[in-house]
């Protein structure tokens, strides 16, 4: 996929492996800009344990942030954005397993959010996970999920201005 960001592309793609760091980095470099901030959760609450990681999270950002929930629907959330505001977005893994789940068209789905993400109207902050430095899973859903979270990764990385790989809670600039 050819680069698309624009010189100066003001869109951070922060990636890694599970407990990395990587939402803990992406909200450090969000609050270094002037507040306020939105926080766009792509996180579902299924479970106790989910629930609890939410509300973590939550009382890690504190004070100054606007949180908007944004499951399904994140191209929307993102195009409803005030124009200049310092944005995190986490996490498009979590969306897509969401796309995946409602049996969505995945690949629209993507090729939509990478359009709208290769046009940021202001610092924003994409978190994704890295899934595929491990072997290879063992069903065809996992697969699945493996495969269109390396695409999407790809896409954004594309018309991202940095990347970023966590790694033991230490930022690796790729981009």
């Amino acid at each position: 996929m050819p680069d698309r960001a624009a010189p100066g592309s003001k869109l951070t793609l922060v990636v890694g492996g599970a407990r990395s760091g990587k939402s803990a980095h992406a909200e450090s470099l969000v609050t270094a800009c002037p507040a306020p901030w939105t926080y766009i959760a792509t996180a579902q609450a299924y479970d106790d344990e989910m629930r609890e990681r939410i509300a973590l999270h939550r009382a890690r950002r504190g004070e100054g942030w606007t949180t908007v929930d944004a499951p399904l629907d994140l191209v929307g959330a993102i195009e409803a954005l005030p124009d200049g505001r310092p944005v995190l977005i986490d996490c498009l893994t979590l969306w897509l397993s969401n796309h995946m789940l409602a049996e969505r068209d995945i690949e629209a789905e993507c090729r939509g959010l990478a359009d709208v993400l290769s046009r940021p109207r202001g610092p924003w902050f994409v978190v994704s996970n890295e899934v595929g430095q491990g072997i290879v899973p063992d069903n065809a859903l996992a697969r699945r999920f493996r495969d269109g979270a390396g695409r999407l990764n790809q896409q954004v990385a594309a018309v991202a201005g940095m990347v970023l790989l966590m790694v033991a809670g230490l930022p690796l600039k790729v981009k």
